[in-house]
């Protein structure tokens, strides 16, 4: 080896042993917490927290507890958040205690070992500080420094997973490890990655392993729905966040764990449907925020009705529908098909009810409902500005449903406490001249068409609506939350999983947005949390 070579390489070997002393330091003046987010809001809620203060630098909250000298240390995910998540516990003591709550009056904590000896460390590996060292040295060939691009991994690549707007690796978000059941999936995705970024991308069989991965940052659930509440806890338990598909879970009890798993470990969550914020609406000719002006502006009136049909832009995917008395088949050698039920009641194989087909059965979705209804819905929601609430009934016409594979229907309508609506019309039913929008005062149209006489001109003169937090990766960066996120998505998840109970059970229900309940309706009741296959719970 030239003596010039041999140099270098001493240099990366000098600092590659520096980086790890100073880990090894950081490691010793510093545990790692076992805190979890929620013990933490408890030591407030049940008045054990004598004082505490933040790091507004590292986020790093460090706690006095009622008659204990040490000192607790944790690491939020977002400051913002937790100050408003302890507000209501602060306030409480406050009142109770009539004294102000000590918040930045702790003792000052001796310097570390590691701030005492840094400078030294610093001195005697300058000249290899001076040396362009490889990612690798730093931590191994998939370690990503804090500072560098963001990672992540995706669970289910079968469909939507291996697209090519999710299926991406970029300086901003680098994709480093890939889950299914299937193995051919499997190696399609890791061949892929290799052909489309040159990334050696890990490839897991179990999705609790890709969650546990300490080199993701971000967990990505592209599976079908029946498991997207049971993947999201897990990551949300983990410390990722998360972007899941829509519908963000089939089962209402499963969206309210969801959230409240996100909420409690101070994840950023992102449900993949955008139409909210961007993109062209359907049937629309223009993006919603132009739609959500002309509500806001009152000039429609209200109450108001939404139709969703085939005439004002929505056409279902009414071929997503089950095939009845399914023939038993052997299951291919490449599927893990206990792994892909998982949770779901056991049934027999038949290719239609996995993959690309497994829309139009029970278990595991809704038909074109589960799997277009939030795309179509969240935006009315929003419109509605009713992103904090549910409706308090849903009425149906449709055929008896099969009770495994679900079948087509005629119209599902929602009502709000207000009077406000969301007429959904399936096949080809509806009325041509139906507006979009109707309300006491005007209609909008198709092609973003309105009757009131100079609307445009009067709509001018409105503020616009605030702007939305639409760039995921900057908001896993600064904490905030995403325009559709864990609490919102669940509330337009409720109203698809609203229908496809009215369906399954062939009736009209009505229901409490508050208790999150149907009301007098046992059977829709137990419908809310369903049974689960052992070993999965949620």
């Amino acid at each position: 080896m030239p003596k010039k070579s041999k140099g270098i390489v001493m240099y990366l070997a000098m600092f590659g042993l520096l980086i790890a002393l100073l880990f090894a330091m950081m490691s010793l003046d510093k545990p790692v917490s076992t805190l979890k987010y929620y013990q933490v809001l408890d030591y407030f809620k049940q008045g054990e927290v004598a004082e505490y203060q933040i790091d507004y630098n590292s986020r790093t909250l460090t706690l006095r507890l009622e008659g204990k000298d040490q000192l607790v240390d944790y690491q939020l995910a977002s400051i913002p958040q937790f100050n408003e998540d302890i507000k209501p516990y602060i306030e409480q003591y406050e009142q109770t205690n009539d004294t102000t709550f000590k918040r930045n009056y702790l003792p000052a904590k001796e310097p570390s070992l590691l701030a005492t000896l840094l400078p030294t460390l610093l001195l005697l590996g300058g000249m290899a500080l001076l040396t362009i060292v490889p990612r690798q040295v730093l931590g191994g060939p998939k370690f990503t420094a804090p500072s560098d691009q963001l990672t992540k991994g995706i669970i289910g690549v079968g469909g939507i997973g291996k697209s090519s707007y999710h299926f991406t690796s970029n300086k901003d978000c680098r994709l480093v490890a890939v889950c299914d059941v299937d193995r051919k999936h499997l190696e399609s995705a890791v061949a892929l990655g290799q052909k489309k970024f040159g990334e050696t991308l890990e490839d897991y069989s179990d999705f609790r392993r890709l969650i546990t991965d300490p080199n993701i940052d971000i967990v990505h659930i592209a599976t079908p729905p029946h498991w997207h509440g049971i993947m999201a806890v897990e990551a949300a338990k983990a410390g990722k966040d998360i972007w899941c598909e829509k519908p963000m879970t089939r089962t209402i009890g499963e969206g309210k764990r969801v959230k409240e798993a996100v909420e409690r470990n101070g994840n950023i969550f992102r449900l993949n449907t955008w139409f909210r914020f961007t993109d062209t609406f359907y049937g629309m000719n223009t993006t919603v925020d132009k739609i959500k002006k002309l509500v806001d502006s009152g000039m429609l009136g209200w109450p108001l009705k939404v139709t969703i049909s085939k005439h004002t832009g929505f056409d279902w995917k009414f071929f997503w529908v089950g095939q009845p008395q399914l023939e038993e088949m052997k299951v291919p050698a490449e599927l893990d098909y206990d792994m892909w039920l998982g949770p779901a009641p056991y049934k027999p194989y038949n290719p239609h009810r996995v993959h690309g087909t497994f829309r139009g059965y029970w278990d595991y979705d809704a038909g074109g409902l589960g799997d277009m209804g939030q795309h179509y819905i969240d935006p009315v929601q929003y419109l509605l500005g009713k992103d904090d609430t549910s409706p308090v009934s849903v009425e149906i016409d449709a055929p008896q449903q099969h009770p495994d594979a679900v079948g087509t229907w005629r119209k599902i309508e929602y009502t709000y406490d207000d009077g406000c609506k969301i007429v959904l019309w399936g096949e080809d039913n509806g009325d041509p001249n139906d507006a979009y929008i109707e309300g006491p005062n005007g209609k909008l149209y198709r092609n973003f068409r309105c009757d009131i006489p100079d609307w445009e001109a009067k709509l001018a003169e409105y503020p616009d609506p605030m702007p939305q937090q639409t760039d995921f990766l900057d908001c896993v960066r600064t904490r905030r939350k995403f325009a559709l996120n864990e609490q919102n998505g669940f509330r337009s998840a409720t109203i698809v999983n609203m229908g496809a109970v009215a369906l399954r059970l062939g009736r009209s229900l009505r229901f409490d947005p508050e208790k999150l309940q149907f009301i007098d309706d046992d059977a829709a009741n137990r419908l809310i949390d369903q049974p689960m296959r052992a070993p999965w719970t949620i």
